[in-house]
């Protein structure tokens, strides 16, 4: 990657000197590499999020910026990580700034939506997932479906949220988290079987994570299975020992 760096800064400084004439061709080039650069260094940033390098992460980003102050990317990435470091001004400022230079930029709007969603700004993160899906070319609407569908949810509108998700796994019908978070959903409502069936459906496609088990936990003591429940405890307890489910099944916490 540095190598690459390198040859780019080598043929933006070959750029600079050329004559007048070429100016335009010489001001295109420049164009095109800087969005590169800004690119290649915002691909980095999104890797150092995944693994929760923040710093590392917001380091890249200014290089970016600085290579393409107008690469939309970037400031949905800044937005991302302030999110998760829980500077909301700062959050929304660059998922703004995004979609403020990209309208149509319906993964920033998505991002975007869950954010005022997770902040309690339930309708204006709806919207956000409305016009992220009003684009015809978004390559993952299901990610925007998805997505409404939990924000619903937190809002109260069950039947919203069910509406949005069963959108989602039509178009994406074996997606393990979308299954999960519609098993949670049936067991809000009451409906036991189908949550039962579909947390099966989870189970075949993917390994079980702490959110799953501890959903199997208060399922099957709701259905009055008693050992069924205790399994699942017992894998909740020996795979996931230190998290918030686990925590709540030690603590007796089933509602």
């Amino acid at each position: 990657m540095k190598k690459w760096i390198v040859m780019a800064a080598a043929l933006l400084a070959g750029c600079a000197g050329q004559p007048a004439g070429e100016s335009g061709v010489a001001s295109t080039q420049v164009n095109s590499e800087s969005r590169q650069r800004a690119r290649a260094f915002t691909d980095l940033a999104q890797a150092y999020l995944a693994r929760a390098q923040y710093k590392i992460a917001l380091d890249e980003l200014r290089k970016a910026i600085t290579a393409d102050n107008r690469f939309g990317p970037a400031y949905n990435i800044y937005g991302l990580i302030y999110m998760e470091l829980a500077e909301d001004k700062l959050a929304e400022e660059n998922f703004r700034r995004a979609i403020e230079l990209d309208r149509n930029d319906s993964e920033t709007r998505t991002n975007y939506g869950w954010f005022l969603c997770t902040r309690g700004r339930y309708d204006e993160g709806l919207e956000q997932f409305s016009a992220a899906l009003r684009n015809p070319l978004y390559a993952q609407p299901e990610q925007a479906m998805a997505s409404a569908g939990l924000c619903a949810e937190r809002k109260g509108d069950l039947a919203l949220a069910e509406a949005n998700l069963l959108k989602s796994l039509k178009l994406q019908p074996d997606n393990p988290n979308t299954i999960l978070k519609m098993a949670g959903l049936h067991f809000r409502q009451g409906r036991m079987m189908e949550t039962q069936r579909l947390l099966g459906r989870h189970a075949e496609l993917a390994p079980p994570t702490a959110e799953s088990l501890w959903l199997g936990v208060r399922l099957e003591r709701k259905l009055g299975d008693r050992a069924q429940e205790a399994a699942y405890g017992l894998q909740l307890r020996k795979r996931f020992p230190d998290s918030e489910e686990a925590r709540r099944l030690l603590a007796g916490q089933y509602e």
